[in-house]
């Protein structure tokens, strides 16, 4: 049974790299940059979101949103202008390419030139499955301990960034900064690593720095 269950992974994964390869295809040619934000829930992926198009007003962003059920966060969204589709996974713990290819066509059509995916919360099964993105991105925030790159490697290793989120907090948390940074570069020493905090504005003129570079690239 345990073997049966390892093939049926691989297969699902393997069926999801194909469309994943075809999402990120088309999206490169259209010139369109596609970021996943996984983090645990609470993190502040949608925060990040609305202070991000705040510091780039000239590019124009959408939103794929993954969560088990509502549509808060595309609703939250949409109230500061940023087109946002919700995806409830309806009990699954994460998002998959196909996914994300159902309702992309509604997604370009609002011309954007960033996509972003706010993935399921949690810092264990996205990490298995790619979904056609440029670049992603792994939230911690400062209240969830110091700890989780040791705990979650997958999700650090399969990530290009990392943002340690609410740093703004650290001063009355238990929370080591230095120390959740070694611990990631630790499992991947290509991570580029940045303290944001939504609240004082931390890291995020370098945080929307990136995305400008990521996304000049893409267009080159």
């Amino acid at each position: 049974m345990e073997r049966r269950e390892i093939v049926a992974l691989q297969n699902l994964l393997k069926a999801n790299d194909l469309i994943a390869e075809q999402i990120n295809r088309r999206l490169t040619e259209e010139g369109v940059l596609l970021v996943d934000l996984i983090s645990s829930p609470g993190a502040g992926k949608t925060t990040l979101i609305e202070r991000t198009k705040d510091l780039l007003p000239d590019l124009k962003f959408a939103v794929i949103n993954g969560d088990v059920q509502t549509d808060r966060d595309a609703r939250r969204l949409k109230e500061k202008g940023i087109p946002a589709v919700q995806i409830a996974t309806g009990g699954e713990c994460h998002l998959e390419a196909h996914m994300v290819e159902q309702v992309l066509d509604d997604v370009l059509s609002e011309r954007p030139d960033i996509i972003f995916i706010e993935n399921v919360g949690n810092l264990i099964c996205p990490s298995e499955f790619k979904l056609g993105e440029h670049l992603r991105v792994v939230l911690l925030s400062a209240p969830e301990g110091d700890d989780k790159p040791q705990k979650y490697p997958l999700a650090f290793l399969t990530s290009q960034v990392f943002l340690i989120t609410k740093v703004d907090l650290v001063q009355h948390l238990p929370f080591d900064p230095e120390r959740a940074k070694e611990d990631a570069l630790s499992v991947n020493p290509k991570l580029r690593v940045i303290k944001v905090s939504a609240l004082t504005g931390e890291g995020l003129d370098e945080w929307a720095s990136l995305l400008r570079e990521k996304l000049c690239e893409l267009r080159k």
